[in-house]
């Protein structure tokens, strides 16, 4: 584990970019990334690391709607509760292998946050 903290865009593009590894190689979330939905990473990969540089950084540069395009994913594949812990555990790993502090904190926070507001949205969703 570092004893560095995230503190800027490419601490972030570090984070998201080891994160993808994982995640696209995972048995049990890698699949949404690479047979439900094919991601150009080219494309997503700049657009999470502006996700997260507005929320932990502060920054604008983000511009989009995630809940949309997961509620529209979750359409073409249920996103169970195990889908959303095992992202929520890849990406904690994933902050924690590299970074240690108030931000690094705040990610895993946010992480929590966003995955129980999908959920919930989700949920409303297929209420409809």
């Amino acid at each position: 584990m570092s004893e560095k903290d995230i503190t800027d865009r490419s601490d972030i593009e570090l984070l998201v970019s080891d994160f993808y590894k994982k995640a696209l190689i995972d048995p049990v979330i890698g699949y949404f990334f690479t047979k439900v939905i094919v991601l150009d990473l080219d494309v997503h990969l700049p657009r999470i690391i502006d996700f997260w540089c507005s929320l932990l950084l502060g920054h604008s540069s983000f511009k989009g709607n995630p809940m949309v395009k997961h509620i529209a994913l979750n359409r073409i594949e249920k996103i169970t509760d195990q889908h959303f812990n095992r992202w929520l555990s890849l990406w904690n790993l994933t902050v924690e292998e590299h970074f240690r502090g108030p931000q690094a904190t705040e990610a895993m926070k946010r992480a929590d946050q966003i995955a129980g507001l999908m959920k919930h949205k989700i949920n409303i969703d297929e209420m409809l």
